[in-house]
C-alpha cells in the first residue's frame, strides 16, 4: 500500500476524478440553464379547472400550469391559504393567468386539493401584448370601427390575417419613431449645438454670424418639415390601426375589447399541432434575440444587451492587448531585473485580486469626471451643462473593464516570454540580427500564443463583470444602439445595455419577479453562449499562431 501511495497513482485517479466532478457540475449548470430558460418559448396548454375553498363559491379559473410545489398543510395555513381539515401535505400549483389589467395579479397560487379536474378547451387564447403582459381567455369576435365583422371559428381565421397585417403597420410605425424621427431630431439637436457654438465664439463678427446662422436655420427649416412629413405618417398609420379590434371573454365571464395595435401575436395552444408548436418556438426565441426590451425589461428581445455586451468586449480587447503586451515586454525585455521591477510585479499580481467594484470607482473619478469632463469643456463647450463625454458611456466602461483585466494580458505574455529559450536569441544575435530585430521578429510571433491565452482569460472576465458597469455606463434601458446612420456611425459617449445587468434588473429588480424569472435563465443562456463564442474564436487564432511558428521554426 505505501509503495501504491508512493506511486503517485492515487493522486493522479483523485485529481481526474476532481475534474471529472467538474466537468458534470458545469454540464449540469448548462443544462439547467437551457432548459429553464428555453422552455419558456413552447407554447404551454392553457389548463381550465373550477376552484372551490373550503366554504367559498366555486370559481373557473384558467391559465398555464408554471410550476408546482408540495408544501405542510400547516405552513399553507400559515400562508393564508384555505386547505381542507385532515391534510397534512398539500400540493400547490402557480397558475399564470395573465391579465393583470382586469385581474392585478397574473399569477396566483391554488391549492390543488380544491380543484376539479383539468380540462384543456381548444378554444383557449393566448395573446401577447405590448403591455400588461400576456391576455389568457376567448375570443368572442373580430371587429371594425367598433362594428363586429366575425364571430366563432371566422372571428379567428380574420383576427390572424388581419394581425398579420397590423403588424406590418406597426413596424412601419416604430421604424419611423425609433429611427427616421430619431435621426431627424438628433440632427435637429446638433444645429442647435452649432447654433450656440457660434454665439460662443468671439472671432465671428455679427455679419459673419448672422449668415452662418441662416444657413443653419435654412436646414433646420428643411429638418422640420421632414419631421413633420413624418409625423404625418406616423399619425396615419396609428388611425387606421386603431379601427381594429378583437373581443375576449376572461375567464370570470366579463369581456374586454383588445385593439390590435397592441397585440404582438396571438395562439391557441390547445389547439396546434407538434409542427406549428415547434414554428412559434422558433419565432418566439427569434423575437427574443433580435427585439427590443419592454414591460419592464420582462417582455420583448435583449438585442441591444447583446449588442452593447459584443461592441463593449470589442473596444476592451482593442485597448487591453497592445497597453498589457507592451507592459510585459518592457518588464522581461528591457528593464533592469531588480527590486523596483520586482515591486512592480508584485503590485500587478495584487492588482488582479483588487474588488471588481473598486475599478467602478476609479473609472467613475477618472475615465468619467477628470478625462471626459475635460474632453467636454475642451471640444464641445457648447453641449454644457449637458454632457458628451462627461457622462457614463461605453468608451468609460470599455477602458474601466480593460483597466481591470490588464494584470492578465500582463502575467500571461510575461510567462510566454518566460518560454523562448534563450538559444534562440543568442542565434539570432550571432548572426547579426539587434536586440530590436530578434524581439519582434522572432520572440514576440513565438509568444504570441502565450498574449492570445491572456486575452482569452481577459474577455472570459470582462463579459461577465457587471458591478464596475453599473458606474461607468450601463443603463437600465438604453432609447438608442451606440450605432446609428449618423455620423460619426459609432457613438462612443452613449450609455449601453449589458446582458449582466440585465440579469441582474430583471432578477432582481423587476416588478413581475415570476414573469421575468424565465428571462432571467434565457439571458443567462445567451450570455454563456456569447463568452463561448468569443473565446472560441480567440482559441482558434490562438491555436493557428501556434501551428503557424511551430511549422516555421522546424
Amino acid at each position: 500500500m505505501n509503495n501504491w501511495f508512493k506511486s503517485g497513482t492515487p493522486w493522479v485517479w483523485l485529481n481526474a476524478g476532481a475534474v471529472a466532478i467538474s466537468l458534470v457540475m458545469v454540464v449540469g449548470l448548462l443544462v439547467l440553464i437551457a432548459v429553464r430558460g428555453l422552455g419558456h418559448f413552447w407554447p404551454s396548454e392553457v389548463v381550465e379547472f373550477d376552484y372551490t375553498p373550503p366554504g367559498q363559491e366555486s370559481q373557473r379559473v384558467l391559465g398555464e400550469v408554471s410550476r408546482s410545489e408540495t408544501m405542510t398543510a400547516q405552513a399553507m395555513r400559515e400562508a393564508g391559504y384555505d386547505v381542507p381539515e385532515g391534510q397534512e401535505v398539500v400540493t400547490r400549483h402557480l397558475i399564470k393567468r395573465g391579465n393583470r389589467d382586469v385581474t392585478n395579479r397574473d399569477f396566483v397560487w391554488y391549492v390543488g386539493e380544491n380543484m376539479s379536474a383539468w380540462r384543456a378547451p381548444e378554444d383557449a387564447m393566448v395573446v401577447e401584448r405590448l403591455t400588461w403582459g400576456d391576455f389568457i381567455g376567448y375570443l368572442v369576435d373580430y371587429r371594425e370601427d367598433g362594428e363586429v365583422v366575425a364571430e366563432g371559428r371566422q372571428a379567428r381565421e380574420a383576427f390572424q390575417e388581419r394581425l398579420a397585417q397590423t403588424r406590418e403597420q406597426v413596424r412601419e410605425r416604430e421604424r419611423i419613431e425609433r429611427f427616421e424621427i430619431g435621426n431627424v431630431n438628433y440632427q435637429i439637436e446638433q444645429i442647435r449645438l452649432q447654433q450656440r457654438a457660434l454665439d460662443m465664439n468671439p472671432d465671428l463678427s455679427d455679419a459673419e454670424r448672422a449668415s452662418l446662422g441662416a444657413e443653419l436655420a435654412e436646414e433646420r427649416e428643411a429638418l422640420e418639415e421632414t419631421y413633420a412629413g413624418l409625423e404625418e405618417r406616423r399619425n396615419e398609420i396609428r388611425a387606421d390601426v386603431a379601427r381594429y379590434s378583437i373581443t375576449a371573454e376572461v375567464m370570470d365571464g366579463r369581456t374586454q375589447e383588445l385593439p390590435l395595435s397592441g397585440i404582438v401575436k396571438a395562439w391557441w395552444p390547445n389547439d396546434m399541432t407538434l409542427v406549428e408548436k415547434s414554428g412559434h418556438y422558433l419565432q418566439s426565441f427569434w423575437e427574443f434575440v433580435s427585439g427590443f426590451p419592454r414591460e419592464a425589461n420582462t417582455e420583448g428581445g435583449i438585442l441591444p444587451a447583446i449588442f452593447g455586451t459584443v461592441l463593449m468586449v470589442m473596444i476592451m480587447s482593442i485597448v487591453v492587448t497592445p497597453f498589457g503586451v507592451l507592459a510585459a515586454i518592457y518588464l522581461r525585455e528591457y528593464a533592469k531585473q531588480g527590486p523596483l521591477v520586482r515591486t512592480i510585479r508584485i503590485s500587478v499580481n495584487n492588482l488582479a485580486g483588487v474588488p471588481s467594484i473598486v475599478f467602478g470607482v476609479f473609472g467613475l473619478g477618472f475615465f468619467v469626471y477628470a478625462v471626459g469632463g475635460s474632453i467636454d469643456r475642451t471640444f464641445f463647450p457648447e453641449a454644457l451643462p449637458a454632457p458628451t463625454f462627461g457622462g457614463p458611456a461605453i468608451i468609460w466602461a470599455s477602458f474601466t473593464l480593460a483597466l481591470l483585466t490588464l494584470p492578465v494580458v500582463i502575467v500571461s505574455t510575461e510567462e510566454g516570454l518566460t518560454r523562448i529559450p534563450s538559444t534562440i536569441r543568442q542565434g539570432s544575435l550571432a548572426l547579426g540580427a539587434t536586440k530590436a530585430e530578434t524581439l519582434w521578429r522572432l520572440v514576440v510571433p513565438l509568444s504570441a500564443p502565450a498574449m492570445m491565452t491572456g486575452l482569452i482569460l481577459a474577455v472570459a472576465r470582462a463579459a461577465g463583470e457587471v458591478a464596475p458597469l453599473m458606474l461607468v455606463g450601463v443603463v437600465k434601458l438604453a432609447p438608442n444602439l451606440p450605432m446609428d446612420g449618423n455620423f460619426p456611425f459609432l457613438h462612443l459617449d452613449r450609455a449601453f445595455m449589458h446582458l449582466g445587468f440585465h440579469i441582474y434588473d430583471v432578477g432582481f429588480q423587476s416588478p413581475n419577479v415570476e414573469a421575468g424569472r424565465p428571462l432571467v435563465y434565457a439571458t443567462a443562456l445567451i450570455l454563456v453562449l456569447l463568452i463561448i463564442v468569443l473565446n472560441v474564436t480567440a482559441i482558434t487564432i490562438r491555436n493557428h499562431l501556434r501551428e503557424k511558428y511551430r511549422s516555421e521554426s522546424d
